[in-house]
């Protein structure tokens, strides 16, 4: 598109900026598909919701349409009583009587003007469900600020209060209580307690990663891995990964793939030989049943995991270059504990008490992928089954 005035865009514009942004676009990338230089006339559009797309506006079926008011002008003009006019349009006279007063009354009413006024009128927020019930607002708050994310709330919500339809929120709800501020029912603050506290919601296609991977001899790739491993089907496949650091620091994540249970590990270097003789300390603090595979990225710190197999028993399978996502379940654990451990933060100085104490509030919380049972409890069940 060529360049064009700031700041001035039609309906059809700005429902196409909502598209790119719902499917990853930066506002720079949005701006120049406009022939605009910057973005900040994009970010006021964005700004307004909160990155949220507010939902299309549509009349309700009950209003009065514009063919209606001009009916209604027509009727008026032609000398026509309110009860013959409302008896054509199939209208209660109360109606008529109402929409002719609130616009100025019989003599200046106006048909398109009415249809304006009352489309404007309409666009007033509407109180959410938490601004209405105090109670369940601070139920939300108060796990939010436990660090748990809206979708677990809704979750336990549903189970801790079923059959109570006053303490049922859906997560878009309350997503939609923090990043629009109209809506007032939760404080803004709150959404530094997000897993990531942006100020705009941004879309899942979203990212901004780009993995630094190193090269490892003798790999075995995941889609050897055993099936049972692939499907969830039995406790005791892990996913690895380092967690980085300023100033070269670093930990070591581990996440189980069936019940989604997270230990971390203080690593004091990322070389190679460092990070594996933390990992085999580690994998004997567990029974063996309970590991039988690690899954990691093709980090260079994994240079010798022949000698971590040969010392634990524990095969170790590699994604697929520049395939981080085959290691979902670790992957989005990395990003809760960006939370905790923000970027640039230096991780040198966090005790492994730290650590386990991080772990032990992200196993406590409710998971939908497990029925908001939480992976401290289906991860108790499994070694309760080996012992």
């Amino acid at each position: 598109m060529g360049t064009r005035r700031r700041g001035h865009y039609t309906d059809a514009e700005k429902a196409l900026m909502w598209e790119r942004w719902q499917k990853g676009d930066s506002m720079n990338e949005i701006g120049r598909w406009f022939g605009i230089q910057g973005h900040s006339s994009i970010q006021n559009i964005f700004s307004a919701t909160g990155g949220i797309r507010p939902a299309e506006r549509r009349r309700s079926a009950r209003s009065l349409s514009l063919p209606e008011r001009e009916e209604i002008s027509r009727g008026l003009v032609a000398g026509r009583s309110l009860r013959a006019i409302a008896a054509q349009l199939g209208r209660a006279p109360s109606t008529i009587s109402r929409e002719i007063r609130r616009n100025r009354g019989r003599r200046y009413y106006r048909a398109h003007q009415a249809d304006k006024a009352a489309w404007d009128r309409a666009k007033r927020p509407k109180a959410c469900k938490l601004a209405q019930n105090p109670a369940l607002a601070r139920l939300v708050a108060q796990r939010l600020q436990g660090f748990w994310s809206p979708e677990q709330i809704a979750g336990w919500l549903k189970t801790e209060y079923a059959g109570q339809a006053q303490y049922q929120v859906s997560h878009e709800t309350i997503y939609k209580c923090l990043y629009i501020q109209a809506r007032g029912a939760l404080k803004r603050e709150l959404l530094q307690s997000l897993r990531r506290p942006r100020a705009l919601r941004r879309s899942r296609h979203h990212t901004q990663k780009t993995p630094d991977h190193g090269r490892i001899l003798d790999t075995v790739s995941i889609s050897q891995r055993p099936p049972e491993a692939a499907d969830r089907a039995v406790p005791g496949h892990w996913e690895g990964d380092l967690l980085f650091g300023s100033k070269n620091s670093q930990i070591a994540t581990l996440v189980e793939r069936q019940t989604r249970y997270v230990m971390l590990i203080k690593v004091p270097s990322k070389d190679s030989d460092t990070v594996i003789k933390a990992l085999i300390k580690h994998a004997h603090k567990l029974p063996r049943e309970l590991y039988k595979s690690l899954t990691w990225d093709r980090g260079s710190e994994m240079a010798a995991h022949k000698r971590f197999s040969l010392a634990t028993d524990v095969e170790v399978y590699f994604c697929d270059p520049q395939q981080p996502w085959q290691r979902g379940s670790n992957e989005n654990t990395n990003g809760l504990l960006r939370q905790y451990f923000p970027k640039g933060m230096d991780l040198s100085d966090v005790h492994q008490n730290r650590l386990n104490a991080v772990a032990r509030q992200l196993n406590e919380r409710p998971r939908k992928t497990l029925g908001f049972r939480t992976p401290a409890q289906c991860f108790a069940e499994c070694v309760a089954s080996t012992s």
